[in-house]
């Protein structure tokens, strides 16, 4: 039986315009970094993008790289794509990425305009689509001149495989030169893609919020949760399944020290202050700014996915508050 979508969808999530373009996003969009590769369950990646549709989410953001194996997550959202979604395409914005190591030999990574449309239309095939609504250049590459990678997301716009632009892991300076060629491109760049957490502020000190709004784009975060850290996961204990417990690549055992474990317990009192989980404090503090358009979560069930969307009816922080998590985190704005 084939999936039907809710008819209260929209009912309440929130939507942002990404910068100054026409282009809404909701305030939680689903990322395929993880749980979505080869040897992950089908019917999970299902139910889980299930319960995000469901509830309004509307964005489903993945890269070429996504898996393992590298390619599968968007293998496997393209199979969802084609068994359970096309009815409902149009309302539905898919993104993905090119920039890291896809295949071997010096055009399969960084930012060459060889790579990058290659990506692209290798994305295109694995996912059984004709254009996808955002396509990032994933990454900086100081050895390709920055005019010829902004001139490929142009191409891909312009040759109908893209509707929008955009870039991650740009840093303000390089992502003001990147929105200024494009602007003279007449190519619509939307979003920078940047990690951004309570444990991760490098954005503010580099100015990004302040360059977004300066040059009319959005910004969208990953890692708010910080792999995991700032949910309830590790209250206890460092459970087996967990990311830290599994031995996984990008959250280590040496990275959960006792004063990140005191800080994580201190953030959570102030969430329990404020009537929420630690996982959607976190959340609600990196949407706190009006240039951040929308967060990424990554999640390994539906019921995470639910949890999450408390956020909706959270209420705004005081200026307390904001100091009590400043001093908490050592780390001011």
């Amino acid at each position: 039986m084939s999936y039907t979508a809710n008819e209260s969808r929209y009912g309440e999530m929130i939507y942002r315009n990404s910068g100054k373009s026409g282009l809404k996003l909701p305030l939680l969009s689903l990322g395929l970094w993880h749980n979505f590769g080869t040897n992950d369950d089908y019917q999970n990646m299902k139910n889980m993008c299930f319960a995000a549709f469901d509830r309004g989410v509307t964005h489903f953001d993945l890269a070429n790289n996504y898996g393992p194996v590298p390619g599968s997550a968007e293998t496997n959202f393209g199979r969802i794509l084609r068994e359970e979604f096309s009815a409902y395409r149009d309302e539905m914005i898919i993104s993905t990425k090119a920039g890291y190591t896809m295949w071997p030999g010096p055009y399969g990574d960084w930012g060459s305009r060889k790579y990058i449309l290659a990506s692209l239309d290798q994305s295109l095939k694995r996912m059984g689509l004709p254009y996808v609504d955002i396509f990032y250049h994933h990454r900086m590459d100081k050895n390709t001149p920055l005019e010829e990678s902004m001139m490929a997301l142009d191409t891909a716009v312009k040759s109908g495989r893209a509707l929008y632009a955009g870039l991650s892991n740009y840093d303000s300076a390089t992502a003001r030169q990147a929105a200024a060629i494009l602007k003279e491109l007449r190519c619509p760049f939307v979003i920078n893609q940047v990690r951004y957490s309570l444990f991760d502020r490098h954005i503010e000190a580099d100015k990004l919020e302040q360059t977004a709004e300066d040059a009319g784009f959005g910004i969208i975060c990953f890692s708010p949760l910080a792999q995991g850290l700032l949910t309830d996961r590790y209250l206890g204990g460092i459970p087996e399944d967990s990311r830290i417990g599994k031995g996984g690549p990008f959250l280590k055992r040496e990275q959960l020290t006792e004063e990140k474990l005191g800080q994580i317990h201190a953030l959570n009192e102030v969430a329990r202050s404020r009537g929420q989980s630690l996982s959607e404090l976190a959340l609600s503090w990196v949407l706190r700014s009006p240039q951040i358009t929308s967060v990424l979560i990554g999640a390994s069930s539906p019921e995470q996915i639910v949890q999450n969307l408390g956020i909706l009816h959270a209420p705004a922080f005081t200026a307390e508050e904001l100091a009590a998590i400043d001093a908490i985190t050592g780390i001011k704005a």
